[in-house]
């Protein structure tokens, strides 16, 4: 997978609804792993519908981000010899700080671990499938075998006593001995990643896609970074789409936005559409901001060498692949760019698995039999000339645009005259 030119860290705050950082970090990881198989995308995507179709149960999640925080650390730390050495209960009988210490501690960590119960408790398991219902059980039985709402009673009707402050801490040391709130941890960090996800797609109005079918389908999508997104739909038939337009038309926001619906949709997430079908792809590899590798040694145009040749090795494995080339050969002269772009062209019809999306500006590809005779799509992002000044709509549209508007700008900017002064 290729997907750093999707600005990843930027799209996982979309969905960052997070009280701590655990579970920030575990959102984090979840926008940044892509998921083996089409299976666990479909089993995420029922987990999150199960979240968002009770989401009105979290709209005051909350807690104090101390007590969590102190509690994890408390619990986490437990040591059976020091919380509950020989003649503890006597100690605490004689030593009023030592108790209050105890009891202070006991409070905090009932008290926040009964509210987080409630959350679980409250949310119905039919909502979810078979795995996540169980782990959610687990995590109630967790929670449940402290009896919670038996000690907080006693705290809130001020019956708490020292036997039941160290009958509490026993409970803690019997499940550190079998290692319980290991397992409870992640599954609650998990929980709690599921809840920010959730609320971020219910705020940002994102859907689900159909995914796993076999061609792409994508209506009224967009770039959810921007404040004003210009919405596009398109339905690949073929698998290359060679994209043109002049420069500044949005070429490269659109593939951007293409590529984050598709990844999205990939781990089970949803997306900025309306209503969508994606395939389910094993690679994913998206080329937009290319620079010089100063690191390796190598040039611009060796570093689009190197990338096309990893998304065609992988291609070449029949596995479904997904890859956009933005301006693909850019860094070398024009002839050899467009001799190879047509000979890359025709060669990745012979990858019928994988969807490709080319954009150029190389308007002479679009001559090429392959694009006439339909194997090749071509598309182009409209721009309208008002006076001799460009307008762009950035709409997506069937065909290839004949609009070159570098001389345009170039005389819109007097830049002949200066030229001749100098």
């Amino acid at each position: 997978m290729e997907i750093k030119d999707l600005n990843i860290p930027e799209i996982a705050k979309l969905f960052d609804y997070t009280q701590n950082e655990d579970t920030k970090s575990c959102v984090n990881k979840m926008l940044f792993t892509p998921l083996p198989t089409l299976e666990d995308a479909l089993e995420r995507q029922d987990i999150l519908k199960g979240f968002i179709a009770n989401i009105s149960l979290f709209e005051n999640y909350s807690y104090s981000r101390i007590d969590f925080r102190e509690t994890d650390y408390f619990i986490e730390k437990f040591n059976q010899n020091d919380y509950l050495p020989q003649n503890i209960k006597l100690k605490l009988n004689l030593y009023k700080t030592l108790y209050h210490e105890y009891r202070s501690k006991f409070v905090q960590v009932v008290l926040l671990l009964n509210r987080l119960n409630s959350y679980i408790k409250n949310l119905p398991t039919k909502a979810f499938p078979e795995n996540y219902k169980k782990e959610l059980l687990s995590m109630d039985d967790y929670l449940s075998s402290y009896r919670l709402n038996y000690y907080d009673n006693l705290i809130r009707e001020n019956k708490l006593r020292i036997k039941h402050v160290i009958e509490f801490f026993g409970l803690i040391a019997e499940k550190k001995s079998k290692k319980l709130e290991i397992a409870f941890k992640d599954a609650y960090t998990r929980f709690e990643t599921y809840i920010s996800i959730a609320k971020g797609i219910k705020a940002h109005q994102f859907i689900f896609p159909e995914i796993g079918h076999a061609n792409l389908s994508v209506n009224d999508f967009y770039h959810p970074l921007l404040k004003s997104p210009v919405k596009n739909s398109l339905q690949t038939n073929c698998n290359i789409i060679l994209l043109t337009g002049p420069n500044m038309s949005g070429k490269s926001t659109l593939l951007k936005a293409l590529g984050i619906c598709v990844y999205l949709a990939n781990i089970g997430l949803a997306i900025p559409a309306s209503t969508a079908k994606i395939p389910f792809y094993n690679n994913i590899d998206v080329f937009i901001n290319l620079n010089d590798d100063l690191q390796s040694g190598y040039s611009h145009f060796m570093n689009e060498i190197q990338n096309l040749k990893k998304v065609i090795t992988k291609a070449g494995s029949g596995k479904p692949g997904f890859a956009v080339f933005d301006e693909l050969f850019r860094g070398t002269n024009i002839d050899d760019a467009l001799e190879i772009s047509c000979s890359t062209l025709k060669g990745m019809l012979n990858f019928p698995n994988s969807l490709f999306f080319v954009s150029s500006h190389l308007h002479q590809l679009t001559q090429m039999e392959e694009i006439e005779s339909g194997k090749i799509a071509c598309m182009h992002l409209d721009c309208n000339l008002n006076n001799e000044s460009p307008e762009f709509t950035y709409q997506l549209k069937q065909g290839s645009s004949d609009i070159k508007i570098g001389r345009i700008l170039f005389e819109k900017e007097n830049m002949k005259e200066l030229l001749k002064l100098l």
